[in-house]
């Protein structure tokens, strides 16, 4: 297990128990147990009062469960399509077919990848226009044979390498969000990890939109916010904490729909846990709407839209 800085005293806890183990004393049962418990209490207690700049780091969480590793778990017969028919695939997206339960649908996630040989590959989680584009093409490709749209968003953000700006990147974003909004099946969305700026949006209008209780959402990194305002990025906790990118404060806001809790100590120390509990919301929201015509589908997505944000004239 990784432990962040500020877990100090639970991987404390852990090294005690760990050793208590390695020793293979029979009579220590006891003395374990009540060290298990204390970890659990401790561990409650800390991630009930986390930070935002705390949550951002436990969204990062080097074993944080990814896009793939929610498939495997929730998804029958998960069939992956590459290419955006253009240019390339990108690695950094993971498209394709499959069932939730007795339920077929189409996948859009982004994959951050897991070691530094995959995280090149995945580009850690950063798409290219490509990437935008082969999404794009599953989508239309759900809307052809309506099937509804399940779309897991981990990203820091689009990737904003010369040669993605060459090839279209800002015009990919946008037409997802256009093509989206318009789409003639169900979507629903989910931030497992972080949502960060364009690139989370480009796979992210949705009629329901959760977040994990420790992902994180927003126009851009605490870090980014921090070198803009301040010229210093180690002033992140101090952005993160004035920019609402945690799930309760983006509630409040009505900006997503619900926060799908997490096992103790975050979503990484039980993924089967976490996935068990997203199978059974998002079967749930794919049945209820199922319920709606498409007039009243595309109405309901487009008045969500429409009134995110207040403006007041005095």
């Amino acid at each position: 297990m990784n432990f962040l800085d500020f877990e100090k005293g639970i991987a404390s806890l852990e090294a005690k128990i760990e050793a208590l183990r390695a020793g293979g004393d029979d009579n220590i049962a006891e003395d374990i147990r009540r060290l298990e418990e204390k970890r659990l209490q401790r561990t409650r207690n800390l991630y009930a009062a986390l930070s935002p700049w705390q949550v951002s780091q436990v969204a990062r969480h080097p074993d944080r469960p990814h896009t793939l590793d929610y498939l495997e778990r929730m998804i029958r017969d998960f069939q992956e399509l590459h290419g955006d028919r253009h240019i390339a695939d990108d690695p950094a997206l993971v498209c394709g077919l499959g069932y939730l339960q007795d339920i077929p649908v189409a996948i859009v996630g982004h994959q951050k990848g897991r070691g530094t040989r995959e995280r090149l590959k995945r580009n850690y989680g950063m798409p290219k226009p490509e990437g935008y584009r082969k999404a794009l093409r599953v989508m239309q490709l759900a809307e052809r044979f309506q099937l509804p749209i399940l779309s897991f968003i981990d990203t820091p953000g689009a990737y904003p390498g010369i040669g993605a700006e060459e090839r279209g990147q800002s015009e990919a974003i946008a037409r997802n969000l256009m093509v989206m909004s318009q789409l003639k099946t169900a979507i629903i969305a989910v931030i497992i990890g972080e949502g960060g700026s364009g690139g989370a949006l480009a796979i992210g209008v949705a009629d329901r939109l959760h977040m994990l209780r420790y992902s994180i959402y927003s126009v851009i990194s605490p870090e980014g916010c921090a070198s803009i305002l301040w010229k210093d990025a180690g002033k992140a906790a101090d952005a993160a904490q004035a920019m609402g990118i945690t799930a309760g404060r983006l509630h409040d806001l009505k900006l997503i729909d619900g926060i799908v809790e997490e096992p103790v100590g975050g979503a990484h120390r039980d993924p089967d846990a976490m996935a068990e509990s997203l199978q059974v919301l998002l079967a749930q929201e794919l049945r209820s709407l199922a319920a709606l015509d498409t007039d009243a589908l595309l109405r309901a997505r487009q008045d969500k839209l429409r009134n995110i944000g207040v403006f007041q004239q005095d």
